[in-house]
């Protein structure tokens, strides 16, 4: 039996995940000589060692090596074993200049392509920075190729661990192979990492915004490479990639993740925000649900409540019915979160819009839209109206009061929460407007500012839609980052005869019909084998992570199982949509599921994630544990019973549980 070891536990001052980052950063002139730099942090007594255009800097288990002609990047760990962190940068850099030992590594440039770069150890790891004075591309780390590797984790929704030797996902059938993703909107954390025999390496991309990662195969083998592009006008003329070993769990990099995050002030905490704003504090324990037709209404919440329902966030979306003040005083009442569903992301011609929440007063259609370096609009969602600038908004917002009107307006029912879409998803605009110039970094500081506005001004408890990591200390939730969305759901969800469109208004059939993934999507999204909770070791107790909200539980009758199982496994919310006929047909299943969770996310929601372990070698059995004990619960994903626990089954303990708490989900009725 294969066992995966429990990701480290960490605790302030200390560092059980060896870590090795190079991260990218201002780089001066350099010089040649063989010196020794400063000692990699207070008190560790190693030292950097500079020879000739060989760097090598101790690091927390073992030191790293950087051979400065090509950036090619191994490290010697303490067990004796050489890793190949990086090959050799995929594009041309041209020779280095002379290296000079730094205080704790060194630096150097690229004169033929205007590099400068810099290496040094930092928290026990390395950092490596490059700077670009006009601008260009480079592709590097080029990672995956130690022979050694088996398996790329990488966060494409919760996550995923495919080995690298996989054949189906070597194939155009998977459609990862010769695809690339952007760090700042591809993935929900800029992160990727290996296994690589007995240890692994993770790899962090801080500055992800210019930056991809490309997969590629090689004699049957994955490869990825990450590619930044520096540019003065979108402001990415930096360029930062860490890199850390690890004991080769396929969580350890989002362990990294979240020590990075904690190290520079940026690691929200549930907690914090319950207090803050106590009404937060009802998504422990709640389901999701957007509601329809007569779910939006008081006879809808008053049959949640008699089934025993004790915890939801109810949503409803910005048509011309939206839930009134009686409905929304009752889901209150009863302990729920009401909230609507908006987006500052769209705008139409008011007389033409065919959408509430792209309606906005003269002059925001057409003066706001996001310009194009041709100065044409970006057109908008489903090329409807366009797209429009954050930077307009946040000028215009002192006197003008456009999103904080919409706001009032939105919730002057007496809602408490709010779902914003678009702004925490990671699709960032560079506008070429002369009126309201931005870049893509001053998008995502716009979005960032306006949705603090929400939640921390206005106390609503806010979400987003698959929310990047880098949203994470503004939102309390967020719909769609639970989801790996391979690239194949796109055509099935187009096809409204098979999975169904915006009609009828009251029970849209995209989300009340049920239909059916091809084998291929099914497996890339909803493979147990490959699923791993990235997303939840970094920022559980920082974020609700819930699925997407066109893809509710009763969607997809295949997965229902698996996808009940993923959420006791990774303590977070399933979420559905309900109307009337929903209510009175599965109205039970959705009470006895939140019946069997509410207590397990009450108990360990605003906890980290301290385990992710495989008990069985076909990865089909699989633990997690929160915090130091609150919550163990092991998941049976596959047919045969293991250790007396049956196949489609789950079991959680809660600390100072006799037994524990067992739930098969295809057993429970409507």
């Amino acid at each position: 039996m294969h066992i995966t070891p429990a990701a480290p536990s960490r605790t302030s001052g200390s560092r059980t995940l060896h870590a090795l980052v190079i991260a990218t950063a201002l780089a001066a002139t350099a010089s040649c000589t063989t010196a020794a730099a400063g000692p990699v942090h207070p008190g560790d007594t190693r030292r950097a060692h500079v020879q000739g255009s060989r760097v090598d800097i101790p690091v927390e288990g073992g030191t790293a090596r950087i051979d400065t002609t090509s950036l090619r990047v191994t490290a010697d760990t303490a067990d004796g074993d050489t890793l190949q962190l990086s090959a050799p940068a995929a594009t041309r850099h041209g020779r280095p200049g002379r290296v000079t030992a730094t205080a704790r590594g060194a630096r150097w440039s690229y004169p033929d392509s205007g590099l400068t770069v810099t290496a040094a150890a930092d928290h026990g790891r390395l950092r490596v920075g490059v700077r670009a004075r006009a601008d260009t591309t480079l592709d590097w780390p080029v990672t995956g190729t130690d022979p050694a590797v088996s398996a790329v984790q990488f966060p494409r929704g919760e996550g995923l661990s495919v080995p690298v030797a996989d054949t189906w996902w070597n194939s155009p059938e998977a459609q990862l192979a010769d695809s690339e993703v952007a760090m700042d909107s591809g993935l929900t954390m800029p992160l990727w990492g290996h296994t690589i025999g007995d240890h692994g390496v993770s790899y962090l991309t801080p500055t992800d915004i210019g930056t991809a990662l490309r997969f590629t195969s090689h004699d049957g083998r994955l490869r990825s490479t990450a590619t930044h592009r520096f540019s003065g006008g979108e402001e990415t003329s930096d360029y930062t990639v860490t890199f850390a070993l690890t004991d080769g769990s396929p969580v350890a990099p989002a362990v990294d993740y979240r020590d990075w995050l904690s190290e520079h002030g940026e690691l929200g905490s549930l907690r914090r925000k319950f207090k803050e704003n106590p009404a937060a504090k009802k998504l422990l324990g709640a389901f999701h649900a957007y509601t329809w037709g007569d779910g939006r209404k008081e006879a809808g919440i008053e049959r949640l409540r008699r089934l025993g329902v004790s915890r939801m966030w109810l949503g409803y979306d910005a048509d011309d019915q939206p839930m009134d003040a009686a409905a929304v005083s009752a889901a209150k009442k009863a302990g729920y979160l009401v909230g609507p569903y908006d987006s500052f992301a769209n705008g139409q011609d008011p007389k033409t819009s065919d959408a509430p929440t792209s309606s906005w007063p003269a002059p925001v259609h057409p003066d706001f839209c996001v310009r194009g370096a041709d100065g044409k609009p970006a057109a908008g969602f489903h090329d409807r109206g366009c797209y429009l600038s954050s930077q307009a908004f946040e000028q215009a917002e002192p006197e003008r009061h456009y999103l904080a009107d919409r706001a009032d307006a939105m919730t002057a029912n007496g809602a408490d929460s709010y779902f914003l879409d678009v702004d925490a998803a990671g699709e960032l605009f560079r506008d070429h407007s002369a009126a309201h110039p931005m870049t893509r970094a001053r998008d995502r500081a716009n979005r960032l500012a306006r949705m603090k506005r929400l939640s921390a001004d206005r106390k609503l408890v806010l979400g987003s839609e698959s929310a990047g990591a880098w949203a994470n200390g503004v939102l309390a939730f967020n719909h769609g980052s639970g989801t790996p969305v391979a690239d194949g759901l796109w055509p099935l969800e187009r096809d409204k005869d098979a999975w169904g469109g915006y009609a009828p208004a009251k029970a849209p059939a995209i989300f009340f019909k049920p239909a059916r993934l091809t084998d291929a999507v099914a497996k890339a999204m909803y493979d147990p084998a490959y699923r791993v909770p990235l997303y939840e070791t970094a920022l559980h107790g920082s974020v609700v992570n819930v699925e997407r909200w066109e893809l509710p539980y009763d969607k997809l009758p295949e997965q229902k199982t698996t996808r009940a199982l993923l959420a006791m496994l990774y303590n977070t919310p399933l979420n559905f949509v309900l109307d009337g006929p929903s209510l009175r047909q599965r109205g039970g299943e959705l009470a006895a599921l939140q019946k069997y969770f509410a207590p397990l996310h009450k108990a360990a929601g605003s906890e980290r994630m301290t385990s992710f372990r495989r008990l069985s070698a076909d990865h089909r059995v699989q633990r997690t544990v929160f915090g130091d004990g609150t919550l163990t619960v092991t998941a049976n994903f596959g047919t045969a019973e293991h250790a007396g626990l049956p196949g489609g089954c789950v079991d959680a303990k809660l600390r100072g549980d006799h037994n524990a708490r067992r739930l098969c989900p295809s057993t429970v009725a409507g």
